[in-house]
């Protein structure tokens, strides 16, 4: 499915990361593994070290940490806000929406939307999508887009394939109106017929968590963990983006008329390193133009990890200019989708800690 937006931009954007950080050697402890094979894992998948939330953070503690250091800085004014998007997949509650959660603790205005999308690896380019769309609304001139996940809460630390990666993070992106009206392309596919590769089986409706659910068992491959805990195939999930970005990049870089060395940054979702320089060689982008630090510093936190790539390795040059992004989201659904768009000069580009 492809999409095509004008008049849109993306004003600033703001990462919070959780100060508390683990290391890939505290981690082994945990394992069932030889500490020369986790070495080498470390070696080849990037790892090093990630930021994870303290017991009971929540999503709307990450973001309210954001958005009150925006107000305070005078980068963004409260009665500015006319629609509140937070994509996660580890909402505060239940019931109600975290949106509205955020827009309470921020005594937000009453008069604008607030609306919570189910959403993690693809999450920041459907959020944008979406924003551009609301955008179109007469009533509606600034969007503040909240991309937020804290499952390093759902991942058992017995699990050497997916606890070492996993990481925590909110980022705030101020989307708005602009006279500039250079196109943006988009495009979105989704298959859930594998739904079962990137899932947490119990805690829903479908499987309700109970004493039984959270019982750690050993899975095999030296894992162990719960019902109630992240789980990821691995395997099934490197041949899914091996297969299916490279097409869907070239299918959108066709429909903007670019060619890849028009493209200043690839700045991708971030599983792990090893699959990105893999899907970099596939894909004919030198790996400096593609990158892939995000998991060794700060881990992968799902819709997060694209705002914090740009943040942590793009701030200078969008603050100061703009640059031609290709914005690539991969994973849980299964869902990809990516946008390719000129970016900056933003008005604040920055990483904080909560």
């Amino acid at each position: 499915m492809n999409f095509s937006f004008s008049g849109k931009r993306l004003a600033g954007m703001l990462t919070v990361l959780p100060a508390n950080e683990r290391s890939f050697t505290d981690d082994m402890k945990e394992f069932d593994f030889p500490e020369e094979k986790s070495l080498k894992l470390k070696k080849v998948m990037g790892y090093d070290r990630h930021r994870i939330v303290t017991d009971g953070t929540c999503v709307s503690d990450l973001a309210v940490h954001g958005f009150r250091y925006l107000f305070d800085h005078g980068h963004v004014k409260p009665d500015e806000l006319d629609a509140l998007v937070v994509i996660t997949q580890s909402p505060d509650y239940y019931m109600p929406a975290t949106s509205n959660v955020i827009q309470g603790r921020l005594n937000l205005k009453h008069d604008m939307l607030c609306l919570d999308i189910s959403q993690g690896c693809a999450g920041f380019v459907v959020g944008l999508m979406q924003a551009f769309m609301m955008l179109d609304q007469a009533s509606i001139k600034r969007v503040a887009l909240v991309n937020a996940d804290v499952l390093s809460r759902k991942v058992s630390r017995k699990d050497k394939n997916s606890f070492p990666l996993i990481g925590d993070a909110a980022c705030i992106t101020i989307v708005e109106r602009s006279d500039d009206r250079q196109p943006i392309h988009g495009n979105l596919k989704m298959d859930g017929t594998h739904h079962e590769v990137l899932i947490i089986p119990a805690g829903g409706f479908r499987m309700p968590s109970t004493p039984q659910t959270a019982i750690v068992e050993d899975v095999g491959d030296n894992n162990y963990r719960a019902k109630d805990n992240l789980t990821m195939n691995g395997t099934a999930v490197f041949n899914f983006v091996q297969v299916e970005v490279p097409p869907m990049i070239e299918a959108l870089l066709q429909q903007a008329a670019l060619t890849v060395e028009q493209v200043d940054y690839f700045m991708f979702h971030q599983p792990n390193k090893f699959m990105l320089h893999k899907l970099a060689d596939r894909m004919r982008v030198s790996r400096d133009r593609l990158p892939s630090n995000i998991v060794e510093n700060f881990g992968n936190a799902s819709g997060a990890t694209i705002p914090t790539n740009i943040t942590f390795n793009l701030a200078e040059p969008l603050l100061n200019g703009s640059l031609k992004l290709c914005m690539a989201g991969f994973g849980v659904g299964l869902t990809w989708a990516s946008l390719v768009m000129q970016v900056g000069k933003l008005a604040f580009c920055k990483i904080i800690e909560y």
